[in-house]
């Protein structure tokens, strides 16, 4: 099986964040870690950057009584990353949590804890976690459409052309890590569309030929694998992402939002895993009127989200359009998903709706 690279700057890291600890307690101090805060009132958005940067806050972790168990955890989760790198091996979020069972009182007692650590260790580094050696359960997202995916055979090493127009009625998965991959590609854009039966019926009667596209599933809020999928394919082939979306505060505000620009969570890795390029093809509360489409009523989890936004989104703040879309949709009550364009027929989305917007590309929200 080919070796994967190994990664002595994270070992490096790991080894003088140790260091550093050990000899304040060697001189009678207090160890101490500091983490960046993550959450949306420590990030701004700067559009010439294009993704949520941390301002800096910082919480510190002092070893104290009431902190002893969680400080250990992280420091054997630090090395338990440590052990994972220099022997080029993974794990998965579930498997750590099941390693900790060998930690005696620092064990974790649920997985979200050994969830949380392992996220607060990967902010200390401001690495993301797959170079910490963690991997995600979920695969990455589906792709059908003009594009050549370069990768290599784990036993030889030789390279493999997968090319995404030859899987029939199925599709590429993307992989948990796509750093290594190559793209060939012609493509006039990427289409992300939110829902697996909207690409499934995108799929079906092969829109990628039609429009000359890629076409990425996201399944819902995209895993990382699959934002990374995006935006490395945006960056080295210089072309534009739309991202196709159910008109709700949900996926406007989490699943387009965090694919563009990232969350407060996730703002010490942003930079890698949103797609600046992204604009937002999706259905808006001026089409619900346009195209006369069914709705469902706003649930109260949606105003809350939509006036979270509002308030506190620094994504939102800056974009005065995205502010009115915000307020008309809590002013109509209502959310469209992109399966109502079924209303007018089960490919009026092909034939008719997606030609309508692409044409129009500069009348997209930001």
């Amino acid at each position: 099986m080919a070796k994967k690279k190994k990664h002595p700057k994270m070992t490096k890291q790991i080894q003088t964040e140790a260091s550093s600890i050990h000899k304040r307690i060697l001189s009678g101090k207090k160890p101490s870690m500091k983490f960046p805060i993550r959450s949306l009132s420590n990030v701004r958005y700067r559009p010439k950057v294009g993704f949520f940067e941390l301002k800096g806050r910082k919480k510190e972790r002092t070893l104290t009584v009431g902190t002893v168990k969680t400080f250990a955890q992280a420091l054997r989760m630090m090395a338990l990353s440590k052990e994972l790198v220099e022997s080029d091996d993974i794990a998965t979020k579930r498997e750590a949590y099941y390693v900790s069972k060998n930690w005696g009182k620092a064990r974790f007692n649920e997985q979200p804890e050994s969830d949380t650590v392992i996220d607060d260790v990967e902010a200390l580094f401001q690495v993301n976690r797959e170079q910490l050696g963690f991997i995600p359960e979920e695969k990455g997202g589906d792709v059908a459409g003009r594009l050549i995916v370069i990768d290599a055979d784990r036993d030889t090493g030789k390279t493999l052309r997968i090319d995404c127009t030859k899987f029939g009625s199925g599709a590429y998965s993307i992989p948990i890590s796509v750093e290594d991959l190559g793209f060939e590609t012609n493509a006039k854009f990427v289409l992300a569309i939110e829902t697996a039966g909207m690409f499934q019926r995108l799929v079906k009667h092969n829109y990628w030929k039609k429009a000359n596209c890629i076409l990425v599933s996201m399944g819902g809020v995209p895993t990382r694998a699959c934002r990374r999928f995006i935006r490395r394919l945006s960056d080295e082939k210089k072309i534009p992402v739309y991202v196709f979306v159910d008109c709700d505060p949900y996926g406007i505000g989490n699943i387009y939002r965090t694919l563009k620009v990232g969350s407060g969570n996730a703002a010490h890795i942003n930079e890698f895993f949103c797609v600046p390029r992204a604009r937002f093809l999706g259905i808006t509360p001026d089409d619900i009127d346009k195209y006369k489409l069914p709705t469902h009523p706003l649930k109260e989890v949606d105003i809350k989200r939509a006036k979270d936004a509002l308030k506190n989104d620094p994504f939102v703040l800056h974009h005065k359009p995205w502010q009115r879309a915000f307020n008309k949709l809590v002013s109509m009550g209502v959310r469209a998903e992109q399966q109502a364009l079924a209303k007018w027929g089960l490919n009026y989305v092909i034939d008719t709706y997606l030609p309508e917007k692409l044409n129009k590309p500069e009348k997209f929200l930001p």
